[in-house]
């Protein structure tokens, strides 16, 4: 049995769905999965599913939850004995655990793929691109779209999607010192346009557009980026781009395709960097 999370819930063996269809059972199991093998208490499944204000119900209502995810768990080859679904969906220590090993959720083995990946960053970009693509291309969607979110799972999603965003910045990094960047243009031009605020996206995309020949396009998404950090959220671009736009203005040779230089520029940047600004530097 197979349980993926990495864009819809999905739980399938030998190509049949076992994954329940009412939002709150499939809410629950996609808590479960997040916390593979390990026991989460019936006050964190409540908490999950009804918030702050649970029912007075919640309890016996979660048991019976419980209950309709192992039968539905008891159709698949692997667990057609009711103690098999047991040994699936474990009762334990207060509360409730999925038992599954790594080889069975595609989460541990985007996450063993990422750890590969980032280790042979150090001494192998071909190989750091050619794990870390691997890693997100596990990815179908954005994580666990087709669920209810409450407080615990939306965290975890969210902590997710920024590990996602992060490792695609190492792999474009990875592919920018290759000298790739003709082939990253498309693909930068999308994520700098869905991450507004990702400076380090921008950088890259920056350092593609710069090294293809398209210096003012560069110049442009400098400029377009200021007036949305200056626009939204009243902040000026961090001196980090600031060195890039002059980099990029004077044609610096540290950014140029043989200097291999962009881990100054690129990866320092931060993820999403709202913080301090200084309000008169040089303007894009």
């Amino acid at each position: 049995m197979e349980f993926a999370i990495l864009g819809s819930l999905r739980v399938t063996e030998q190509g049949a769905s076992y994954a329940p269809t009412a939002p709150k059972q499939r809410q629950l199991l996609a808590l479960l999965i997040m916390r593979v093998n390990q026991v989460v208490s019936c006050d964190q499944c409540i908490d999950e599913l009804w918030g702050g204000v649970p029912p007075n119900s919640a309890l016996p209502t979660l048991h019976s939850y419980v209950l309709q995810l192992r039968r539905r768990l008891r159709h698949a080859p692997s667990a057609s004995a009711p103690q098999d679904a047991r040994r699936i969906l474990e009762t334990r220590g207060g509360g409730y655990s999925l038992v599954a090993g790594d080889e069975q959720l595609d989460l541990k083995s985007f996450l063993r793929l990422a750890r590969e990946g980032r280790a042979a960053l150090h001494h192998n970009d071909a190989l750091a691109s050619d794990k870390l693509s691997e890693a997100l291309d596990l990815w179908h969607g954005p994580g666990l779209s087709d669920v209810p979110h409450g407080p615990l799972l939306r965290n975890h999603v969210l902590a997710l999607e920024e590990e996602r965003v992060t490792l695609q910045q190492q792999r474009i990094g990875a592919d920018l010192r290759l000298g790739r960047h003709h082939q990253l243009l498309g693909e930068l031009r999308g994520l700098s346009a869905e991450h507004v605020t990702q400076e380090g996206l921008h950088a890259q995309f920056v350092l593609a557009l710069y090294r293809s020949g398209r210096r003012t396009q560069a110049l442009a998404v400098l400029h377009g980026l200021r007036q949305v950090m200056r626009n939204d959220f009243g902040l000026d671009l961090s001196p980090r781009m600031h060195r890039l736009h002059q980099a990029v203005l004077a044609c610096d040779p540290s950014i140029s395709v043989l200097a291999q230089t962009d881990a100054v520029l690129v990866s320092e940047v931060g993820r999403t960097d709202l913080g301090p600004r200084t309000a008169d530097a040089a303007a894009v």
